[in-house]
């Protein structure tokens, strides 16, 4: 007998639906999967047939095949071991098949019979939606994240003798979508930073323009505490963005079942140890990078001249462009990249060039190879870059605390609404957008009444020539 139960695989970001075909058949006993299975797929036999005997199904005695349509794609992971499971059911005569004329099922089987969540269940679910179905089976974990996607009935169950209930007639509860998660937002406010007023306000411009920063200083300067409060400035995400930014994240294995939409932006931090496929992504089947799970938040790239010069060049097209393509032999992942960068580094190699107290040591030779650890191409996509000079300890007791991060959070938004509406970013112009917006602004009043294009062109031309004092010393030392 044949029966066809439609699924859903991964790739990369985005999930393509299947049609599992099976085929109980004539001939000696055996398992037969086709249909371009990678390794996870192929060991689905090894957990479908124990989980349908310790359910209390009867394993069949005849050759069953199984056929993954489309046959050309290949597919990855255990997704579709319920699809496996229930089409063997059907196939057999253990179960109808009637209700799967319109459902879905996704899920990896347990020994036991019963259902475990997969990777990717909102991506799985929306193209299981696309395929027409109307009722989705899952596991009972990942049944709240499948919900999020409208239209489509999600049932979530438990085993696979649950699953067999809801084809025999029984009702099962409509999943209703778990409710926006703000688990992992920003916990630091920039009135902890004492001083460093440049910076603060630079941080404030590239969250409103949406420009990628960098932050040159000695050691304890406040590097670090400066990048880690830049999410708490950002605006909230959108209810699309927060759409994508939980489909990366669960695309990439990061989010515990049962959570719903990720409200809060994400931050990113990796080591500079990583690898190039680590930072942008890659890897067979395709994985999102960290410059893509900081999608719509902020990408932290501390130490930035420690990176490998090859991992920081292969940032280049991702921050032109927003997105970074990955192509392998058996298909091409597009995962989206519009992440904020920030760079922290200091100004020479042992730290401590500029510092009020402490004297650099680096000769004019060592000072040009390492400024060069960091190619031109990428600094000239650094739009903000930031001297941050360290304050000594009377500074620091003197400075009134600085601004709240909420304050700082509505010009931010007030800004960005500004620049909605025009339909394009401040970093994101171009030149010919530039100079027709510079000849329609006439500001008027004061520093706080311009708008934030000139305030920004402003202080941009500001820090520039502070930072163009330091950059004689450390980008392009003299000999002495």
């Amino acid at each position: 007998m044949l029966s066809r139960v439609r699924t859903a695989a991964l790739w990369g970001l985005e999930a393509f639906p299947v049609e599992c075909e099976i085929d109980v058949g004539p001939g000696l006993p055996g398992f037969i999967l086709v249909g371009l299975p990678d390794a996870s797929a192929r060991e689905a036999r090894e957990r479908v047939w124990p989980a349908l005997r310790n359910a209390g199904f009867q394993v069949p005695d005849r050759r069953v095949t199984v056929n993954l349509a489309p046959a050309e794609r290949r597919k990855e992971g255990s997704s579709m071991d319920l699809a496996v499971a229930l089409g063997v059911l059907c196939a057999t005569s253990q179960a109808p098949a009637a209700r799967l004329d319109h459902a879905a099922a996704v899920g990896e089987v347990a020994l036991d019979g019963g259902l475990r969540p997969v990777r990717g269940t909102l991506s799985l679910a929306e193209a299981a939606w696309r395929t027409g179905a109307q009722t989705l089976l899952c596991a009972a974990p990942a049944a709240p994240e499948a919900a999020l996607v409208e239209g489509l009935a999600v049932h979530a169950v438990a085993s696979l003798e649950e699953a067999v209930h809801w084809l025999r007639g029984a009702d099962l509860p409509r999943q209703s979508p778990a409710s926006p998660d703000d688990e992992g937002g920003s916990t630091f406010d920039l009135a902890d930073v004492r001083g460093q007023a440049v910076a603060r306000r630079a941080l404030e411009i590239a969250a409103a323009g949406g420009h990628h920063a960098l932050l040159v200083g000695p050691p304890g300067a406040g590097k670090s505490m400066l990048a880690q409060r830049m999410p708490g400035i950002l605006p909230p995400l959108r209810p699309e963005e927060a759409l994508v930014v939980t489909r990366l994240h669960s695309a990439a294995g990061l989010r515990l079942p049962g959570r719903g939409l990720m409200r809060a932006r994400p931050f990113r931090a990796p080591h500079h140890s990583l690898s190039r496929p680590a930072l942008i992504g890659g890897g067979s089947p395709p994985r999102p990078g960290e410059i893509s799970l900081a999608h719509h938040g902020v990408l932290f790239l501390d130490e930035l001249s420690e990176f490998a010069r090859s991992s920081l060049d292969a940032l280049r097209a991702p921050l032109e462009t927003g997105s970074v393509w990955i192509a392998r032999v058996s298909g091409v992942a597009c995962f989206p990249a519009s992440a904020l960068l920030i760079g922290a580094m200091n100004p020479c190699r042992c730290g401590w060039l500029g510092h009020p107290k402490r004297g650099c040591k680096c000769t004019p030779t060592e000072l040009q190879h390492y400024a060069a650890r960091v190619s031109g191409p990428v600094l000239d996509r650094l739009d903000l870059q930031v001297e941050v000079p360290a304050l000594t300890s009377g500074e620091l007791l003197a400075s009134e605390p600085g601004e709240p991060s909420a304050r700082v959070r509505e010009r931010v938004v007030a800004a960005r609404s500004v620049q909605s509406a025009r339909g394009t970013l401040n970093a994101l112009l171009t030149n010919r957008e530039l100079r027709e917006l510079s000849r329609s602004i006439q500001p008027a009043g004061g520093w706080s009444s311009m708008p934030w294009t000139v305030a920004a062109c402003r202080l941009a031309r500001s820090i520039g020539r502070c930072v163009s004092r330091a950059r004689s010393q450390i980008w392009r030392p003299k000999n002495e």
